[in-house]
This record gives C-alpha cells, structure tokens and sequence, in this order.
C-alpha cells in the first residue's frame, strides 16, 4: 500500500481559520490510516516556519511561499482567457516539489484540497486522485457579480464562468469530488453533471471549544454581541459592515450599552474604521477567539453569501453561545432549532434582542447548540466518510514483545 500526497493552497497549521481547520483535521485523520506527504503553499512568511508543527501527522512536507503579486495573474488570466483565482496559484517551485514526490515516494493517493491545486495533477494520474473543492467557487463570484456593478460586476462574472468550466474538467478527471455539504454536493452535481460527488462536513473539538476550558477570560461590562472570522474575507466585510450600519443601531435602541465586537485577524481599513460607530470593538488578531466568544450574550453570523458550514457558528455553538445567523450562514449546519436565523435587518435585530432581553431562554438555547454540536459534530464521525471514499483502513496499533 502507498502513501497519500494532500496538495493544498495554505499550509493547514495554526489550525485558526477555516479552511486551515478542515484542512488540519482532515490530515490528522488519514495519517491515523496511511503516511501522509504534504506539500502546501504559504502566504505568510511566519507560516514557512510552521511545518515542523506538523511532524506528528506526515512524512515529507513541502511549503512554498506564494509570492505571485495579485496585479500579475489578473494580467495573466486575462490574457489566456484561464480564472485569476487558478492563476494566482501557479508556481514553478510547488510543481518541482510534486514531480519530485511523485518519483521518489509511492503515492497511490493524491488528496487535492481546493481546486486552486487540481493544475499540479500529472496529465494522466496512476494514482488514485481525491478533489475535495469544499465548496462551489464558481457559484461565489456568481453571487459576488449580482451584488457588484460595472467592471468589478463583470470581472466576477467573469471568473464565475471559468471556474465552472475549471470545475467540471476537474470533475471528469478524480476518482471522487468531496464538498462540505450535501447542499454544495447537490448544487454541484445539478449545475455540472458530474458523477461520484460526497459530502464530507466539517466538524469541531468540542474539548478545545468547551467553556469550561482553561483559556483567557475577557473582561466587559454590559452585552457583548461577537462576530468573528478572517476580516479580509469579502463575505465577512460585508456581514459586519451590514450589522454596524443597519443592525446594530436598532439593537442599541433598546439596549444602549449594548457593544459588537469584531473579532478576527487582517482587518481590511474598512472594517477598522466600523470602530468609530458607536459601541463598536474591532479587535483585529487574537491569540485565542474562546475568550471572546465565552464572553458573548450572542454570536451572530449575518453573512448574506455563505458556503457549505460555517466554522465560525460550530465554534460558538460548541461554546454554548446562543447564535443569531443568516439562513445562509445556517444553511449547511444540522441545527435543530437551535440556532436563530434571520434574513431581513428587523429580523435579526428582533432576534438578538430578544436573546439580550432574556439571558435565561439564551442560556438554555446556547447550552442546547453544544449538546447538538457534541452529538452530531465531532471530528472523526464527520470524516469517516473518508474511509469509503479512499478505500482506507485504520492503522493496527504496533505489536508488543513478549517477554523471552
């Protein structure tokens, strides 16, 4: 049996943020089964001295900086008609890392996390081959082209395009396309035809986010609301910005002391300048987001363009927060009722309120989403999927001596 090669866009450690936590869990999970090679790209320069970290889970490990300026693959994309989002990951670099795997070691897996990556395939691939696309990226810059306008509407429109034609081709080609929902395996398998498309969900370590862990306390006086997510994220920009400007005002009618924290790194100017509004916290990166959300009367996600499952909304589930999210940001999570949605501002102002009104019914709520969390999201029941899709088995533990 070989080993399996998992080529993704961004080195999967710290696990903290969303696609690196998929990303993370899910080579935990397959080197419990088979050895596992890694090679991935850095866009950050502290995270070139990451993949030591990742050691107890993999053998060889890869990590190539990505330093294409985004002006020149918007160039490059433009003139050979190809995505800018596919053309911002070509490197010459990580290409020598997979041919130079690929000759060395015997992969009979090569598991492709987003499809940035499916273009470091050989052109006719002996191995196995795993695309796991998380979610449908051509049906987020199809939203994003509604919701824009002029040059930007058509760039996006654009990129929609290509990436769909990107993701079919790539489809035709695996032995199996995973998504972090059904919902994003159907829309999938709807607007593309393919075949051998799986759901494959996120989970969450609900020791980690337990709010009885040890973990740094935040101090605050009066209800703290709590959002948080990567800030240069454009659906997050957008989520926050729309709460501070049309939400939030008529939360604090009611409850004037009420604050909203935005918590996460890279904070783009635009999010920094929501802190001058009224009762409005931009934290910007955190060593540790538990603190915040343990300190929340409510999480809310009001995102209006969400993919598959939101890690941001099992977070605060697992920490026993009452969440008040977006029907899309709830979309792909089994919640039970457990979660409050909203799709208009009186909506979701109405129903923050009422939480902030009533902290006994928000307690119960709260402590109710870690119930259904710990029940239906944890880690290794969510990915045992894998192991029919791959074809795995785990690995015996070693054998014991007996004594001469």
């Amino acid at each position: 049996m070989g080993d399996i090669l998992f080529l993704t866009h961004r080195i999967p450690y710290p696990p903290d943020r969303g696609d690196k936590i998929r990303g993370f869990n899910i080579i935990k999970y397959l080197s419990a089964r088979k050895r596992v090679h890694v090679i991935a790209f850095a866009d950050e320069s502290r995270d070139l001295k990451r993949k030591n970290e990742l050691a107890p889970y993999t053998g060889n490990r890869s990590i190539i900086w990505r330093s294409k300026p985004r002006w020149l693959a918007a160039v490059q994309a433009l003139a050979f008609r190809r995505p800018v989002s596919i053309t911002a990951f070509e490197n010459g670099p990580l290409q020598e890392a997979v041919d130079n795997i690929l000759a060395r070691h015997s992969i009979d897996t090569i598991y492709v996390y987003s499809s940035q990556m499916a273009q470091y395939l050989p052109s006719k691939p002996r191995q196995k081959v795993i695309m796991d696309f998380v979610d449908m990226d051509s049906a987020k810059f199809d939203a994003y082209a509604k919701t824009s306008s002029g040059l930007t509407s058509w760039m996006m429109q654009r990129e929609g395009q290509l990436l769909l034609a990107h993701e079919k081709a790539v489809a035709a080609r695996v032995d199996a396309s995973i998504f972090v929902s059904e919902a994003e395996a159907d829309l999938f398998r709807e607007r593309t035809g393919a075949k051998r498309v799986y759901a494959v969900e996120n989970g969450i370590d609900t020791e980690f986010f337990n709010p009885a862990a040890s973990f740094k306390r935040i101090e605050t006086t009066g209800a703290l609301i709590v959002f948080t997510g990567q800030m240069d994220y454009r659906p997050n920009i957008e989520a926050v910005t729309w709460f501070v400007d049309t939400i939030l005002p008529h939360i604090r009618v009611l409850h004037p002391q009420a604050r909203f924290a935005i918590v996460g790194r890279s904070p783009t100017d635009a999010v920094k300048a929501l802190a001058r509004q009224p009762g409005v916290i931009v934290s910007g990166e955190v060593a540790d987001v538990r603190g915040w959300l343990a300190a929340a009367a409510v999480v809310v996600a009001p995102l209006k363009l969400a993919r598959g499952v939101q890690n941001k909304v099992l977070e605060a589930m697992a920490m026993a927060r009452p969440v008040v999210a977006s029907a899309a940001a709830a979309e792909g999570i089994d919640h039970k009722d457990t979660i409050h949605t909203g799709a208009t501002v009186g909506e979701i102002a109405e129903a923050v309120t009422r939480l902030l009104d009533d902290p006994v019914k928000a307690m119960a709520l709260g402590q109710a989403a870690r119930e259904q969390v710990i029940a239906r999201y944890g880690w290794d029941a969510r990915l045992a999927a894998l192991d029919s899709i791959l074809g795995l088995t785990k690995k015996a533990p070693p054998m014991r001596r007996s004594a001469a």
